[in-house]
């Protein structure tokens, strides 16, 4: 499982609803960077691949990549040097325990070009199935 920890803050999991909010700050103040992005994050989500070993590597992850995207990183909750990793990890960590799992490609495929509404976007980003 993925967590992290800010100074003097508790341990913290993200998830695909975290992403999902603050992409939509993003989106707001510069659509066309940030649906490049979402490209992007669906690049990740195809190439990466299961492990066996712990902890896990990041497989794809460039520096560069946040710098093509840093014009974002001045809206929402997050930076591109925090996104970028952690959205590789959580898909590692999916494709894990998933490895034919389509969900989460789905979801950030809704929020892309086919301008799926808010609600979709959201009710896809938070499913559970119990």
């Amino acid at each position: 499982m993925v967590h992290y920890k800010e100074p003097n803050k508790r341990r913290r999991t993200p998830r695909h609803i975290h992403i999902v909010i603050d992409l939509y700050m993003k989106l707001r103040e510069n659509e066309e960077l940030t649906l490049t992005l979402i490209d992007h994050i669906i690049d990740i989500i195809k190439k990466v691949k299961p492990i066996t070993e712990y902890p896990p590597k990041l497989q794809l992850f460039k520096t560069e990549d946040v710098k093509k995207f840093e014009g974002l990183n001045g809206y929402g909750e997050y930076t591109l040097d925090f996104i970028l990793p952690v959205v590789e990890l959580i898909m590692i960590q999916e494709k894990t325990n998933y490895p034919t799992g389509t969900m989460n490609l789905k979801v950030f495929e809704k929020f892309g070009h086919t301008h799926s509404d808010i609600f979709s976007v959201v009710s896809a980003a938070t499913f559970r199935n119990k």
